[in-house]
Order: C-alpha cells, then structure tokens, then sequence
C-alpha cells in the first residue's frame, strides 16, 4: 500500500522530458490565436467558446507521423463540431440538466471507445464533453446552429492548414503509412464503461449540488479517470484538482483585472501556449494554464459574476475528481475479480 502511494505521489509531481513541445505550442498558438484574432477585429468575442473548441483539433496526433497526425485531426474536429451541435441542439430544445448529462455522457463513451479503436492522441472524450457540456448550457436559438458550425468549422479547418503547412516545411511531405485501428475488445469496453458512468455520475452530482456548469464535474470526472490503469487515474485525478485550485487562484487575479478584449485574447494565447508545453510532460502544471484559459473564454461566451463562475469551477471539479476516482477504483476491483480465460 505504502508503495503504490508513494508511486501516486512520485506520478504527480514528476516532469517528463521536453520532446519537441515547443512545436506543438506554435501550432496551437496559431491555431487558437488567429481564429480569436479575427473574432476581436469583428466585435464578436461572444463566439470564442465555438472558435476555442473547433481550434482544439490542432491538439490531435502530437507525436504521430504527418499523415497520421492530419487524418486524427481531420476526425477529432468533425467529432468536436458535432459535439458542439449536439451541445446546442439540447440547448435549444430546453432539455433540463438531468437529461443534458445522460446524452452528454452516453457521448462521453461512444467517443471513448472510438478514439480507443482510432488510437488517438490525445485519448478519450475530454475535448468532447467539454464542448457539448458547455454549448448544452450556453443560450440558443434556431439561428446557433448556423453560428456553431461556421464558426466551429472554421477554425478546425484553419487548424488543419497550420498543421499542414508546419508538415510541408518540416517533413516535405506527408506520404507516411497508416497506424492499423486496435481490436475492440475487453480492455475497450472496460474503458468506455468507466468513462460513461463516470461522467454520468459526476454529471448528476453537479447538476443536483451545483447546477449552472455542471459539465466541468463531468469533465473533471472523465479526466479522472482516463489513465490506462488505476495507478495512473489516481495520479490524473490528483493534478487536475491540485492544478484546477491553483489555476483558480490565477484566474480570480486576471478576472479581477478587468482585462479589455484584445488583452483577454493575447493572455488566452499565452495560456494556450503554457498548457502545450507541459501538458505532456506533468498534467498539473498544465493545468495552472488551462483553468484561467477555460474561465476566460466561458466569461467571454456567456458573462457571469466571477466569483460564481471560480466557485463553480473549484467545487464542480472537486466533486468530477472525487467521483471519478471512486469509479476508477472500482472499476479496476472489478477487472481484478474478473476470472482470465
């Protein structure tokens, strides 16, 4: 017992090497910036959650071959669009809390089991809860639809012109083989269960406890429990609600500053940057950068008290992290009592 702890514990303050980040944070830079950018010259910051979230597919396949690389990103963002539709149609249909979880969680494992199967990089649902969470608790009218799928399509297809441009300069070429798909089998399942009923639980809990955010219970649970074992999920779940509680702290200062636009934009970018370099290497540092980057762009789409939104994000996350440890716990009980055949 001792031992595994000390393993959790040496997991969450480790810093893996530097393999090439700085690659990575310009393509996201230029991906997430510029899409800002134009939104800030046109005076419709308010679209930022829906440009951020189409950005996102530049953050696909970091360490894959090119071909790889724009092929997971090119399925990561129609996945991250639909997500977003999906997000505001129930929005739309005023489909209450308690239901918005369900759908968002039975999302939650489809894309787990697809992005297992695909071997995406980064693995799991996160981006995709994320992005349907969020858009299901944003306003919409029949009119949203059209805005999300510009916007959203956007910015993915800007991201993919970054990634290819920065494949041509480096490689010269793309014309790389194709990774096989994994088998879908026992081990699939087992994730796409715990991750379903992770965010299903986690879900619930904030929307009954908490209520305005509670995806962010859901995402927090999803990246609770997205480690390949339990040791790994303990760690996951122990930098992002160390990481969240800090990045909360750094949040509050710039939410307290009163920033003007285009600086909420530059600092957006800068923590787009933060959050690439170390994502990879320790997830709670990555996670000082991506809170305050998270808070910024949801005050921009959808303005609230900050002290209701900080709260809401400490206590959500809490109770995601909280939950999805309990099930990756149980989950791994099971697997063990599960007879091999």
């Amino acid at each position: 017992m001792a031992e595994s702890r000390g393993r959790v514990w040496t997991g969450v303050v480790r810093v893996g090497p530097h393999r090439g980040d700085h690659r990575v944070a310009a393509r996201a830079v230029l991906s997430v910036g510029v899409p800002l950018l134009v939104l800030l010259l046109l005076g419709r910051l308010d679209l930022s959650v829906y440009a951020s979230f189409g950005a996102f597919a530049a953050l696909y396949g970091r360490t894959d071959r090119p071909r790889a690389r724009v092929g997971m990103q090119i399925t990561a963002g129609a996945i991250l669009v639909g997500s977003m539709l999906v997000g505001t149609a129930m929005s739309f249909l005023a489909v209450p809390a308690l239901g918005s979880v369900a759908v968002v969680a039975a999302l939650a494992a489809a894309v787990t089991l697809f992005a297992y199967r695909a071997q995406w990089h980064p693995p799991g649902a996160l981006f995709a809860v994320f992005a349907a969470g969020a858009t299901a608790s944003f306003p919409a009218t029949a009119a949203t639809f059209a805005t999300a799928l510009l916007v959203g399509g956007a910015s993915v297809a800007w991201s993919l012109i970054v990634t290819t441009v920065f494949v041509l300069v480096r490689h010269g070429s793309w014309a790389r083989p194709k990774r096989p798909r994994r088998a879908i089998g026992p081990v699939a399942w087992e994730m796409t269960a715990t991750v379903g009923a992770a965010a299903l639980l986690a879900g619930i809990a904030g929307a009954l406890l908490v209520g305005t955010h509670w995806y962010w219970a859901m995402v927090g649970a999803v990246a609770a429990v997205g480690g390949a074992h339990v040791t790994a999920r303990l760690i996951r779940g122990v930098q992002r609600l160390t990481g969240t509680l800090l990045g909360v702290l750094i949040a509050a200062g710039l939410l307290a500053l009163q920033l003007p636009p285009w600086l909420v934009v530059v600092v957006a970018v800068v923590m787009q940057a933060g959050a690439e370099l170390f994502v990879g290497r320790n997830y709670g540092i990555a996670m000082l950068f991506i809170t305050p980057l998270a808070l910024l762009m949801v005050s921009l789409a959808s303005p609230v008290a900050p002290e209701l939104l900080l709260r809401d994000r400490v206590v959500e996350t809490v109770i995601g992290v909280a939950v999805g440890t309990l099930v990756a716990v149980v989950s791994a009980a099971l697997r063990r009592q599960t007879p091999r055949s």
